[in-house]
């Protein structure tokens, strides 16, 4: 940390590396990274369209592995693909941001971008009514009063 420092000590000798002429990309990576980590997955984004070095520190794994719920590895394994090392944690944070359909699409789930929560919806198609013997109420009849 002493060498890191004292280049941005205003009293250097040649005065090249006055902290006038620091700029937001000199910061190293893994202090942005760091500092990623503690904001939301929309502010991360909105933060990596800055420069190259928040773009680069905003992909690192560690920001998105705590982002990502527990148990990812199973949705990523069932419902995206089948080899889920070649994706980064970035990009399985992103897909999974997105609707994911599953059972013949009556049923799909997605990450709260904010929260990073687990949501669900279930079609109308996908649900049974059971307890009552009016075959009106079993079988799907579209009409032109539904959406």
């Amino acid at each position: 940390m002493g060498a890191n420092s004292s280049l941005l000590s205003p009293d250097s000798s040649d005065g090249s590396n006055h902290p006038s002429k620091l700029k937001l990309g000199d910061i190293p990576e893994s202090c942005v990274a760091l500092v990623l980590s503690y904001l939301d997955p929309p502010e991360i984004c909105k933060l990596a369209r800055l420069n190259r070095a928040f773009r680069a520190a905003s992909s690192a794994d560690f920001i998105w592995d705590a982002k990502l719920p527990s148990n990812y590895h199973h949705l990523v394994d069932d419902y995206l693909i089948k080899n889920p090392t070649k994706l980064g944690k970035n990009e399985t944070y992103a897909r999974l941001s997105r609707p994911v359909p599953f059972d013949s699409g009556n049923k799909e789930f997605w990450l709260d971008k904010r929260t990073g929560g687990l949501c669900l919806s279930i079609s109308s198609k996908a649900l049974a009514i059971t307890g009552i013997d009016d075959r009106r109420y079993w079988n799907y009849i579209p009409t032109d009063e539904s959406r």
